[in-house]
């Protein structure tokens, strides 16, 4: 123990007497080992921030909306429009690749009346499953069901912004609300989606589809059984190639266009959003692991230059000290030690102040789809077990070369430098 603790004092008291090149060497690590952990920090941030902004939409949803079909394939010039039917969501809905399926009319030129306030939100016009498909959470009251939509029952889910708006401060389940002049019952009322001022969620009215394809259809000629778009999942997540494949089938033959011209769809599928995030996130992992790499060379450069320093000025030392009984053992452990403390505390210093800095920004909000960051578990441990390798190679080097040293060639060496100080001098 005591052994120990004269080696780790003499270790100290070595790089205190270079205080400035010890300084300068940990504060390179440190520096590199920071910036890595914030730079993964902050990339871990906006991956789970944008998988949280996909979440709030549903799980494996596949959006399809009203498109264009070229008369000539590949040739938009010649492009007609054509509306989504409700046949198409039927036809949909049977698909064996599709798990589930849901027809939506969008309106947002109904005026939204209660006894306290009028409101201007879009109104959607859903069936029952709506809810399996997207994350609607309800903070009090019920979702729709299918009664409501075979009985063509004037009820309406609200959303918080609108809810505010139209029952500020006040019971909102139970009362009623106007559409238009229709009187709608409010049996659910929703939490604040998503995050900060996120108001297009938040500013939605759900009733029953019936109810809205026979008192709110969508306006225009030919509009007739016409719905604004559909939501629907696939059967297992790795099939919705598949699944879009075959929507895409069922759209082409409805509405008489080739449904191999992928230019016909308008659609949005968050799968393949989340896989190409994902992608983009693991490029960034190799990139910063690169980085990491060279910031940790760099280190060991550092450390190895200080430590061969370190030996040749203290040859006299270890010369006497291998003179009064040190074994080469001896000698490679202590500036094998010396050099690890000194990679595995700069990088520890470097850690330490990142996690610091995370947590302090834990509160700060930052925009739509970012996350603060943070401080990714798995990727400290690599750094310090990178560390800990960075420091036993950066040190072994220097560490033999002081335990080869022969005693009498060190006290030779030495007694020259004396006899050739006191020549200059004289």
């Amino acid at each position: 123990m005591r052994t120990a603790l004269d080696i780790f004092a003499q270790i100290f008291r070595n790089l205190w007497a270079h205080k400035l090149r010890s300084f300068l060497t940990m504060f390179g690590i440190a520096w590199g080992v920071g910036s890595l952990l914030l730079l993964v920090g902050v990339g871990e941030g906006f991956r789970s921030g944008n998988k949280r902004e996909l979440a709030e939409f549903g799980q494996d949803i596949m959006f399809l909306f009203p498109g264009r079909a070229p008369a000539v394939k590949g040739n938009m010039n010649s492009a007609r429009s054509y509306l989504l039917t409700y046949r198409d969501y039927l036809d949909i809905r049977q698909l064996a690749y599709v798990r589930n399926a849901c027809p939506l009319i969008s309106r947002t030129d109904l005026h939204e009346v209660s006894e306290f306030a009028n409101g201007s939100g879009e109104i959607l016009g859903t069936e029952s499953q709506l809810n399996e498909i997207s994350y609607l959470p309800l903070k009090e009251g019920r979702w729709l069901n299918e009664l409501d939509g075979t009985q063509r029952r004037n009820v309406i889910v609200l959303g918080n912004e609108l809810l505010k708006t139209l029952f500020p401060g006040r019971p909102a389940v139970g009362a009623f609300v106007l559409l238009n002049g229709i009187r709608f019952e409010v049996v659910g009322a929703m939490p604040h989606l998503g995050r900060g001022d996120n108001m297009w969620l938040n500013m939605r009215g759900y009733i029953p589809f019936q109810v809205m394809a026979s008192s709110f259809p969508l306006k225009g000629e030919n509009h007739q059984s016409s719905i604004s778009f559909i939501e629907y999942q696939p059967r297992v997540t790795a099939e919705h190639l598949l699944a879009q494949e075959k929507v895409h089938e069922i759209i082409g033959r409805n509405h008489e266009f080739d449904s191999a011209d992928g230019n016909a769809f308008d659609e949005w599928d968050t799968i393949k959003e989340s896989k190409m995030v994902g992608t983009i996130f693991d490029g960034m992992n190799l990139f910063l692991g690169a980085v990491g790499m060279v910031t940790l060379a760099l280190g060991a450069i550092g450390v190895i230059n200080i430590m061969l320093v370190a030996v040749s000025e203290r040859t006299h030392e270890i010369g006497l000290r291998k003179a009064l009984g040190a074994t080469n053992r001896n000698i490679l452990f202590h500036f094998l030690l010396e050099g690890l403390l000194l990679t595995l505390g700069s990088g520890l210093i470097g850690m330490f102040l990142a996690a610091g800095l995370m947590v302090a920004m834990g509160g700060v909000r930052g925009p739509q789809g970012f996350d603060p960051p943070k401080l990714v578990p798995m990727s400290a441990m690599l750094a310090i077990g990178s560390l800990s390798l960075a420091g036993v190679i950066a040190g072994l080097y220097p560490a033999r070369k002081a335990a080869m040293l022969q005693p009498m060639a060190t006290v030779l060496a030495t007694l020259s430098r004396i006899f050739l100080r006191i020549s200059v001098r004289s």
